[in-house]
């Protein structure tokens, strides 16, 4: 028996990846920058060091933010939570969803900022 049917998993497919992307802007958009031309290495890392050092948890919030919302659409569109009632009714599946976005989110926000973006800053001379 799986945990997820299939419109929860097109959900978490969607969802959770963007989440994500949006979590690991503040390390991101310096690599940008070089790849598109719009600045040296040397100031990607500067602004790199001011966007993670000062507003990382600004751009985590966002993503927290943009995720549940997600999931309060998702859970009041396609799993016709409503009210109180279908609330407690449905706690354990409610439950199960939840967790399993926060965990993959989380997984895939450590894997897209701290392997992939890491190791194209490095590529790209940002971090040394």
């Amino acid at each position: 028996m799986s945990l997820l049917d299939g419109d929860q998993k097109r959900f978490l497919k969607k969802i959770v990846p963007l989440s994500a992307f949006i979590g690991g802007l503040c390390c991101f958009t310096p690599v940008v920058l070089v790849l598109f031309g719009l600045s040296s290495a040397s100031f990607a890392a500067s602004l790199s060091d001011t966007l993670y050092g000062s507003y990382r948890w600004v751009f985590r919030g966002i993503a927290l933010l943009f995720l549940v919302a997600s999931l309060a659409w998702y859970l009041y569109t396609k799993e016709k939570v409503c009210s109180l009632d279908e609330l407690k009714k449905k706690r354990r599946k409610i439950m199960n969803i939840v967790l399993v976005t926060l965990i993959f989110t989380i997984l895939s926000y450590v894997i897209w900022v701290y392997v992939i973006v890491e190791f194209i800053g490095i590529i790209l001379g940002i971090w040394g």
